[in-house]
């Protein structure tokens, strides 16, 4: 669906929004504008431009960066749920388990938490993100410090939410699936004047699957209006309620303890087996989100952007989980477990401001953009750990070794904030402050150059409440951005870049930071790329890149000091990335991509040798979903998805398996304003493991599901 876009308020910073290339304004009173707005048209598998790769409306042709994005119409058709279902089809993405409670990615083997972003501004606490309310996904791959600033090592994802725009409809969907989960969803648009428009969009689930004691549900709520005043300035405003209250299934462990000469493999026959405890299992969040966004067109050619977002989150997760392999105790195969709580609330302020100034002299046009950014975040975390109170008990009751059994059998926990516990209870303060400009030169009609350059200086204070101490690190960090785009011909452009991104030593939430790491330098990431994009048709786009991706100053223990940490490890990661995306015939959508990719350790430390692999980085990745249209009102959908095997953690000690899955659906056209569609997941009932936090948090796939959805408009 075509968004709109944008107008604004100066710089006191309002809301986020769609891409520019996208954005259009609503008529103001006496407008003589010609602008017409598009809504309410499905835009296939393929987006053409975006502004999020460079904070400018860009075609994606002349963006100098590998770019995934899956539509809104992509996310129906297959019946998308959360982010990991969008990555099984980005090529060089991988979902971790993230401890069963948020969404955690591996892009081009960099693991990451916290490098998510809602319509360009950071997105980064630990949850599962819903697509209720989502355009079109973005994955922006390598890292980009000079748009994004800190983290953003492998890439980062960007969620499009939808706006309001100038027609009225209804719209919504409801499903169910073979497990009793379920879900309905409504998009409303009315707009008010010829220069306020609002629209809402909202969700319920219920959260069901084939493991044991699994349940759960989500409710959101995100009203937005737009405001048009005079046709050249608009604002947005949004507020989003985020509920969402699930178990936490860290999936099984390791058959056997592994080596590197011989890696274990999960435990099978426990596909349904819950390895934890119920009604203590349970992640709690709570989200309260007021966003803004203003525009303001001085002229055709010159354009003030200024976005801000207030975010106040509330989580609390208790989990009990593996934490080894199946040993055998007493004659009894059995396996350990542990527990823990964690309490987390924050509260983010987010201020972004951008002016982009278009000049032309002679046969050159350049494309200027300047901005800065400020930023707030205030976080109180705990981790408060489990006792067992019975059983087979080691370390004080810190650890318990339970039978195996389907249902297993666990004494009761208890939670102790006392000494010697390994209470922790910190609160962070982390301000940061960014100024940035960019020039987009095009130089004819075959050659595009860009560079830019970013300084961000960013503070953190962390106050140990526990140990009575308290940490501070200031950084200072510049990274810079150069690319060459040529376009031979109309239809190809080849590029090549250089991007540079940092990450302080705190990490991604902003908890390791202690005396030791307070004096380290941060984590640094070079990327350097090759690609090719080709439109083989209007509506069809072929994609291919090469990179290396270097990772340094990594933390390690120092060999002769192990209370020592030093700064000595490096990794590297290099590959291959093919897309293709769009649609065939009118009839025939297609979404298909390959990834080859080889990561590793390029220093030996005490964590790790040189050589060793990545976790969770398999060689080999390939993905196709299609879509025929038979009829006007009958199509039918299949996908395929590989993965080859790769490591669960750095040991390098057990392995996830390598697994293909088979995907496929059936599509109606049941009257102008009624689509039905049924969709069945693991067609061919394999048995696999879908992804991993380390050795013994292995998550079973789940064998085949089908779900059916009713889709309404008016």
């Amino acid at each position: 669906m075509r968004n709109l876009g944008i107008g604004t308020a100066l710089g006191f910073g309002l809301l986020t929004v769609p891409a520019m290339a996208q954005d259009q304004f609503l008529p103001g009173p006496g407008s003589t504008s010609q602008t017409i707005i598009v809504t309410g048209v499905r835009d296939g598998y393929q987006i053409d431009a975006t502004s999020t790769a460079t904070r400018t409306p860009t075609e994606l042709n002349d963006v100098p960066q590998a770019v995934s994005i899956i539509t809104e119409t992509q996310i129906d058709d297959q019946a998308m749920r959360s982010i990991a279902d969008v990555l099984r089809y980005v090529p060089g993405a991988v979902i971790s388990q993230g401890e069963g409670h948020r969404d955690q990615i591996i892009l081009r083997g960099n693991s990451s938490t916290a490098d998510f972003f809602v319509d360009g501004l950071r997105d980064d606490v630990q949850y599962y993100r819903g697509l209720y309310n989502a355009e079109r996904i973005e994955v922006l791959k390598g890292p980009n410090a000079m748009i994004f600033g800190r983290g953003g090592g492998g890439g980062v994802i960007n969620r499009v939410t939808k706006r309001p725009v100038a027609n009225a409809f209804i719209s919504g969907s409801g499903s169910a699936d073979t497990y009793g989960a379920w879900y309905v969803d409504a998009d409303i648009s009315q707009p008010l004047s010829e220069s306020v428009s609002t629209r809402m969009n909202a969700v319920y689930e219920e959260f069901r699957n084939n493991r044991d004691f699994y349940d759960g549900r989500r409710v959101a709520i995100n009203p937005t209006v737009a405001l048009s005043l005079g046709g050249a300035t608009r604002i947005d405003l949004g507020f989003e309620y985020n509920s969402d209250k699930r178990t936490i299934d860290r999936g099984v462990p390791s058959a056997v303890q592994g080596s590197l000469t011989s890696p274990s493999r999960p435990l099978t026959g426990a596909r349904d087996t819950f390895f934890g405890v119920p009604g203590f299992n349970v992640s709690d969040f709570e989200a309260k989100v007021l966003n803004g966004r203003g525009e303001h067109r001085f002229s055709d050619n010159l354009t003030l952007t200024s976005r801000v977002l207030y975010g106040d989150y509330d989580k609390l997760y208790r989990n009990a989980f593996p934490v080894t392999p199946v040993t055998s105790r007493g004659g009894v195969q059995s396996v350990g477990l542990e527990a823990y709580s964690d309490p987390t609330t924050r509260k983010n302020l987010l201020n972004q401001n951008d002016l982009v100034w278009r000049v032309t002299t002679g046969p050159v046009r350049h494309v200027l953009l300047a901005g800065f950014e400020i930023s707030d975040q205030r976080t109180r975390n705990q981790r408060i750990n489990g006792f067992f109170g019975g059983g087979d008990i080691v370390n004080g009751g810190r650890r318990v070794f339970v039978g195996l059994a389907d249902p297993i059998t666990v004494p009761p926990v208890t939670l102790r904030t006392t000494p010697n516990t390994g209470y922790r209870s910190i609160r962070t303060n982390a301000d940061a402050a960014a100024f940035y400009v960019q020039d987009q030169i095009s130089i004819g009609d075959h050659v595009d150059l860009i560079g830019g350059v970013r300084r961000d200086r960013f503070t953190l204070n962390v106050d140990d409440l526990v140990a009575g101490q308290s940490y501070r690190r200031t950084d200072t960090l510049w990274s810079p951005r150069v690319g060459v785009v040529l376009k031979p011909v109309q239809p190809v452009s080849i590029y090549a870049s250089y991007s540079r991104s940092f990450l302080p030593q705190s990490g991604d939430q902003f908890s390791s930071l202690d005396v030791t790491s307070a004096a380290l330098e941060p984590e640094r990431f070079d990327n350097y790329e090759l690609g090719l994009k080709w439109d083989i048709r209007p509506t069809l786009n072929l994609t291919a890149a090469i990179y290396q991706l270097d990772r340094t100053n990594t933390r390690a223990a120092d060999p002769n000091d192990p209370a020592r940490t030093v700064l000595t490890g490096a990794q590297r990661s290099k590959g291959l990335e093919l897309g293709l995306s769009g649609a065939i015939t009118p009839q025939w959508q297609i979404s298909a991509g390959y990834a080859l990719q080889d990561a590793t350790i390029r220093k030996t430390t005490s964590a790790a040798p040189a050589g060793r692999e990545v976790p969770l980085v398999p060689k080999q990745q390939a993905s196709l979903w299609t879509r025929y249209d038979l009829t006007p009102r009958l199509g039918a959908g299949v996908g395929v998805y590989h993965q080859s095997r790769s490591f669960t953690s750095i040991s390098n000690t057990a392995i996830l398996p390598a697994f293909t899955r088979v995907d496929a659906a059936a599509f109606f056209k049941l009257t102008p304003q009624i689509e039905a569609q049924i969709n069945v997941e693991n067609l061919l009932n394999s048995n696999y493991f879908s992804s991993a936090y380390n050795d013994n948090n292995i998550m079973p796939g789940a064998p085949m599901t089908v779900r059916a959805t009713v889709r309404m408009s008016f």
